[in-house]
């Protein structure tokens, strides 16, 4: 779950990073669940479903339901959604969709959040490429999770690689610290901030970061539920993330789902 707000920075410590961890690895369990069940048919809230049962199995309660009033425990967008899409019992995928499902876990009080988006079926060049690269981007933001850098090395990363093949970054939503608080400081923009200071990542920060890239333009309009977010051009979106620990070895993904790179 993207936001765009200030909040304190806090570090952990190895403790609490291994905790975080366990939160995780219950966010990437999801996911994976969600890969493997993808088909056309399959309606958003069966997704939903699936997701808020195997996070309380696994001890964990979902971070999203309730949050600021959203209505489910996943957030699932399709094709032109962005972000934020509220799941329903009316929706369904279709062959060719691509789906963007975003987790997130409070465990032993810390949280875990984690975002892939999934092809359903057969799907077209362009949106292929479109998965292909916001990952990428993804991947080579978190090389960049290096106790010294600055969160801009973090931002610079991946708008270089999306921009490089021609895709845009969403700018009104960015990437957030994470840990006792589902949404922390410092912000994690998917592109360079200019104008502001740039914290130094720090040993033991944790940071989501969340690249959410368009085919064709980076504005993007909120429907009228409230939640939803999609492209104002109706061109599709892709989003991934991970949530990531800056530790003196190097970055640290805690939700690495199963046989991911």
């Amino acid at each position: 779950m993207a936001v765009n707000q200030e909040k304190s920075i806090t570090v952990k410590t190895p403790d609490e990073i291994e905790i975080m961890h366990q939160a995780n690895r219950i966010v990437a369990g999801v996911l994976s669940l969600l890969q493997q069940k993808m088909r056309p048919g399959l309606s958003t809230m069966q997704m939903d479903k699936w997701s808020e049962e195997y996070c309380r199995s696994h001890g964990a309660e979902p971070a999203f339901k309730g949050y600021r009033g959203f209505p489910g425990s996943l957030c699932v967008s399709i094709n032109e959604q962005v972000v934020h899409g509220i799941p329903s019992t009316r929706v369904k995928v279709r062959e060719g969709d691509i789906v963007s499902v975003d987790f997130g876990t409070r465990y032993q009080g810390f949280y875990g959040d984690s975002a892939v988006t999934i092809p359903v079926g057969k799907i077209s060049k362009e949106n292929q490429t479109l998965l292909d690269v916001t990952r990428e981007a993804l991947e080579q933001g978190i090389k960049q999770v290096r106790v010294g850098n600055r969160i801009n090395d973090i931002s610079r990363a991946v708008q270089e690689h999306a921009e490089k093949f021609g895709f845009s970054i969403v700018r009104q939503f960015v990437g957030h610290g994470i840990g006792t608080n589902l949404h922390e400081g410092p912000e994690v923009p998917n592109y360079v901030q200019k104008h502001n200071a740039s914290p130094r990542i720090l040993e033991g920060m944790v940071v989501a970061i969340e690249p959410m890239v368009n085919a064709g333009t980076n504005n993007v309009k909120i429907l009228k539920d409230g939640w939803t977010v999609i492209t104002a051009d109706r061109r599709p979106s892709a989003h991934f993330e991970h949530s990531v620990a800056a530790t003196a070895e190097g970055p640290l993904v805690l939700s690495r789902r199963e046989g991911e790179i």
